[in-house]
């Protein structure tokens, strides 16, 4: 039988995706994955180098894959990287599970990332590419997802309490 996980977390970058995860494995008593750390892991290189190196086609075929993997093996909780749901067949995977979508506005997004350079898809413009990118993602989001919490002026814990009681998770 295949693994399934606890809960998976999407959602645009910085939102919070890690620090979320972690504390929700903690309280849940489960292990704690990222895709884009498996990603990090198995390509010896960063994201943004792969974006750079071979485009952003390329990494989505190596995202699609580790999220494919992830999903079938791992039984805690899962965080996807910001682009994972652009993906037709990781939404249909994800039909099924137990999947928050974390939310934030673009003025949170600015004080939490800074909205920096080493964000590929947000080196030019930040503020106008990251208002396209939700724009283009929210409903791709919002598909996938079983509840969604807004991060916006939440701490993490308190986002991981408002995730517990809105997936009605019990804690270890």
């Amino acid at each position: 039988m295949s693994a399934v996980p606890v809960v998976v977390l999407v959602g645009p970058m910085g939102v919070g995706k890690s620090t979320v995860g972690q504390l929700l494995a903690e309280r849940l008593g489960v292990g704690y994955r990222d895709t884009d750390e498996d990603i990090v892991a198995a390509e010896g290189r960063t994201i943004a180098e792969i974006f750079v190196d071979e485009g952003e086609p390329v990494f989505r075929a190596i995202e699609k894959r580790a999220v494919q993997r992830a999903l079938a093996e791992h039984d805690g909780v899962l965080s996807l990287g910001g682009g994972s749901i652009l993906d037709a067949d990781t939404r249909a995977l994800l039909a099924g599970h137990r999947v928050l979508y974390l939310s934030m506005d673009v003025e949170e997004a600015v004080k939490r990332t800074g909205l920096n350079a080493a964000r590929p898809l947000l080196a030019v413009n930040p503020r106008k590419q990251w208002r396209e990118l939700m724009e283009a993602r929210r409903s791709l989001y919002e598909e996938v997802a079983t509840a969604v919490v807004a991060t916006d002026s939440r701490t993490p814990e308190e986002v991981t309490q408002v995730a517990l009681d809105s997936l009605e998770l019990k804690e270890a």
